[in-house]
């Protein structure tokens, strides 16, 4: 009963992860790009959420209400004046420019803020430690219930978006080919701003997670990057529902780590990741000297 506790418990975080790691995936699916200021773009919302219900007294929610348009901003601006232009050097500028990011961001943050850590958790009531009890042994948080669904909403929403839409067709054609679309009078780079926009309205919704769930430093975004790449990689770059499968992989792996010893949780997550790592990598590798077999 205890290590199927610790599988349920395993899900839940995983799908914490998943909700981190969504932004990332969508971004990378529609541009290519991996950025790793990811991490310290959620902590800046959760900083930013923490600062309207500290200071000006609104709740969490009506806090999350106001950063996710202020971080899709956030996005639209930061795809017309870093990636755009970072873009046209090939594909190693993208990364450290966002690299650069994240070492301001941090360091901003932590000129604003201070080192000492905050949660939302005291702002959210009962929500923060409240449960259901599932059997005698067996219960289930109230918020962790939440962040499941809410990362299932999301990735199915952004799924139907990008499958049953116009929008979503449109972001699917640019991201095959920018130029092509080009020529039927699409704008590519209104579509990139926009994608940007909506991967950080996104990340808005995974800092509030992170606030509300755990506390958080100027410097947490680098452990918060690690986790959603380690999701992505494990689900598939640019699959959502493959994401979410990820997150619940790397959750189930870090808490069955946990089980045999306390000093497993990050390390069984990050042997998962390399081994599922080394897996694509060999795989890969196996379907090109198959297909160059064929050519030759």
């Amino acid at each position: 009963m205890i290590l199927l506790n610790q599988i349920l418990q395993g899900v839940f975080l995983g799908a914490y992860y998943a909700l981190i790691a969504c932004g990332l995936s969508f971004l990378f699916g529609v541009m290519r790009i991996v950025n790793l200021a990811h991490g310290s773009l959620a902590v800046l919302a959760a900083f930013l959420m923490f600062g309207l219900s500290d200071r000006l007294g609104l709740s969490p929610w009506l806090a999350l209400l106001a950063a996710v348009p202020v971080m899709a901003l956030v996005g639209w601006l930061l795809q017309l004046l870093v990636l755009e232009r970072s873009l046209r050097g090939g594909a190693l500028v993208p990364l450290l420019s966002t690299f650069g990011l994240a070492i301001v961001l941090d360091n901003l943050l932590f000129e604003g803020f201070g080192a000492d850590t905050r949660s939302l958790s005291p702002y959210i009531g009962d929500l923060s430690f409240a449960s259901w009890a599932l059997t005698n042994d067996i219960s289930v948080g109230q918020l962790d219930v939440l962040g499941l669904a809410a990362a299932v909403v999301l990735l199915g929403g952004l799924q139907m978006l990008l499958a049953r839409t116009r929008l979503g067709r449109v972001i699917r054609a640019t991201a095959e080919d920018p130029e092509i679309v080009g020529l039927i009078g699409i704008d590519a780079r209104a579509v990139y701003a926009l994608a940007t926009a909506i991967a950080m309205a996104l990340v808005a919704i995974a800092g509030a997670f992170l606030a509300m769930r755990a506390t958080f430093t100027p410097y947490s975004g680098g452990a918060q990057l690690i986790f959603a790449f380690e999701t992505v990689v494990i689900g598939g770059f640019g699959s959502l529902w493959g994401t979410l499968a990820g997150g619940i992989v790397l959750g189930v792996a870090q808490n069955l780590g946990a089980y045999v010893s306390p000093n497993m949780f990050l390390i069984s997550g990050h042997v998962v990741f390399l081994a599922v790592l080394v897996a694509r990598v060999w795989l890969g590798e196996v379907s090109w000297r198959r297909l160059r077999a064929r050519v030759a």
